[in-house]
């Protein structure tokens, strides 16, 4: 059930890069929001603008133009501590690459996100650490280092490590890129699940429409717009809503 005002919200929100052949209009005019219970996929081919909209969303780099509202601060009035702040409390992040630390183990990795919080977490951070190592089957593991992890095992601990501080906010670029099958649903499972509490709004971006068809709405992006939203009703069968966001 989605609850009150977005807790992240897009206005005309545009990026273009320099590249060597000349500029390319990353995003053009992008108007988005998310809110606590709901569950957003965002599709569309390599350099559609997914990752783009996902960086932005978090603060982790300027728009052209455009507004990012972020828990009902606009990114753009804060220094670059402010935002910084604001993203480890709001935003939790997860990346198709992992990003763990190598010299980390997967309990320092978990916990990091608690240690750089200026602001006392509302919980003991070792219990939460814990918690989360157990929540996802990861305790026998939590003394190894990323290197000694498989690739599902190495993602449910980025997973976990995003949640650390339980941000509202839950972006993830393509998570389930390189991971199997069942690890995929694992995942896409898991993120239903965090929306479904109602607490966190999730924004998903995946290639892979069987995951996206968990979501409660499907905005298709092409050449940097959102192009097509779709609106998912529960009880639908899969090749209904396949045929549909195809």
């Amino acid at each position: 059930m989605i609850n009150g005002t977005p807790l992240v919200e897009a206005e005309r929100l545009s990026k273009s890069y320099e590249t060597q052949t000349g500029p390319i209009q990353a995003l053009d005019q992008v108007d988005l929001a998310v809110h606590a219970g709901e569950f957003v996929a965002l599709v569309g081919p390599t350099g559609s603008g997914k990752t783009t909209l996902l960086s932005l969303l978090a603060g982790l780099e300027p728009a052209d133009t455009g507004v990012v509202t972020l828990l009902g601060q606009r990114l753009g009035d804060l220094d670059d501590d402010g935002l910084a702040d604001l993203r480890l409390r709001a935003v939790g992040m997860i990346y198709q690459s992992y990003n763990l630390f190598s010299g980390f183990t997967v309990r320092q990795n978990v916990r990091l996100p608690l240690q750089l919080m200026t602001r006392r977490p509302p919980f003991d951070a070792t219990q939460r650490t814990n918690q989360l190592l157990a929540d996802f089957g990861l305790p026998d593991l939590a003394e190894r280092y990323p290197a000694e992890l498989s690739g599902g095992q190495q993602q449910l601990a980025a997973i976990a490590r995003a949640l650390a501080a339980n941000p509202p906010l839950i972006l993830a670029d393509e998570p389930t890129a390189n991971v199997d099958t069942g690890m995929s649903r694992q995942i896409v499972s898991r993120l239903r699940a965090l929306a479904d509490n109602g607490e966190h709004g999730v924004l998903l971006a995946t290639h892979d429409l069987r995951m996206a068809s968990q979501a409660d709405r499907v905005l298709a992006m092409r050449d940097g717009r959102i192009v097509k939203e779709t609106v998912l009703q529960p009880g639908r069968s899969g090749r209904e809503v396949l045929a549909e966001l195809a």
